[in-house]
Formats: C-alpha cells, structure tokens, sequence
C-alpha cells in the first residue's frame, strides 16, 4: 500500500479529481480531504528582526531623498544658509515624502488589491492505493491542477 499527499486550491476541481478517483477503482474509504485553514491576521508591515517580507518601506523614499538634496544643494547657492542646509533640508523632506508615499502603496492601494483577489484555502488529499495505481492517481492529479504531490510507502 502507499500513500499519495496532494495539496489542491479549495475549488471544483478537488472534486472532479475524487469522482475520476472513484471511477478508477479508489474506494470513497481510501480518500481523505482535509482543509487547510487561513491565517486569520493581517500581515505586519514592518519587518523584524527575524522575519522579512521582501518589501522595503525605504527604497523610495531614499531615491526623492537624493533628487531632493540635489535639487536643494543647487537653489541653497542662492539662499541664505547657503546650500549645505538647504540639501539637507531638501534631503530630509525627500525621504519623509518617499516614506509616505511607500506607506500609502502599502497600506491603501495594495491591501485593496490583496481583498479583491482574495485569499483561496488550499486542501491536503490523502489517498492510500496499491502501488500499480499510483501512476494513475498521481496523472489524474496532475490534471486537476495539484500544486504538489508526495508519495510515501
């Protein structure tokens, strides 16, 4: 006997895969579907020391910091504290800009996104079957759109 691990997006396709099992010989006993809960929480928008989400809050706000100091540097020539202050008064205004236009991305314009799309709970089938079936279950799974597959005898 082995056992066959799919892992499936929670949709009509799980049960067309069950029902082409049934019809191949698979008993209802042998098939085993358990739902995989979603996390309930929101993701954390700034990083940790032990975790990272890939995105940075910062990237921006770095970039509008150097054209903005650039910038700053350059009319400072003319102006009274001279263009050392100024870059740096025009740096500092450059990165709390970038900074919070990447936090409004994050926030507003991407978390609307991550609703409509929405977030699909996946299902683990479990199927025990003889091992000259386990060509047939794994192609009938694969064609109904597993995202993997593990064997274990």
């Amino acid at each position: 006997m082995m056992q066959i691990y799919a892992i499936l997006e929670n949709n009509i396709y799980i049960e067309m895969a069950i029902a082409t099992l049934e019809k191949n010989g698979i008993p209802k006993a042998s098939i085993y579907a358990v739902p995989l809960d979603n996390r309930g929480e929101d993701r954390k928008l700034f990083d940790g020391l032990h975790r990272s989400d890939g995105t940075s809050l910062i990237d921006i706000g770095v970039a509008l910091a150097t054209a903005f100091s650039v910038i700053g540097t350059s009319i400072g020539f003319e102006l009274a504290w001279g263009p050392i202050y100024w870059g740096l008064i025009a740096s500092f205004i450059g990165f709390v800009l970038g900074v919070a236009i990447r936090l409004f991305t994050e926030k507003v314009l991407k978390k609307r996104k991550r609703l409509l799309k929405g977030k699909h709970p996946e299902v683990i089938l479990i199927i025990e079957c003889e091992k000259t079936m386990t060509e047939l279950v794994e192609n009938i799974l694969w064609k109904h759109f597993a995202l993997g597959i593990a064997k274990v005898k």
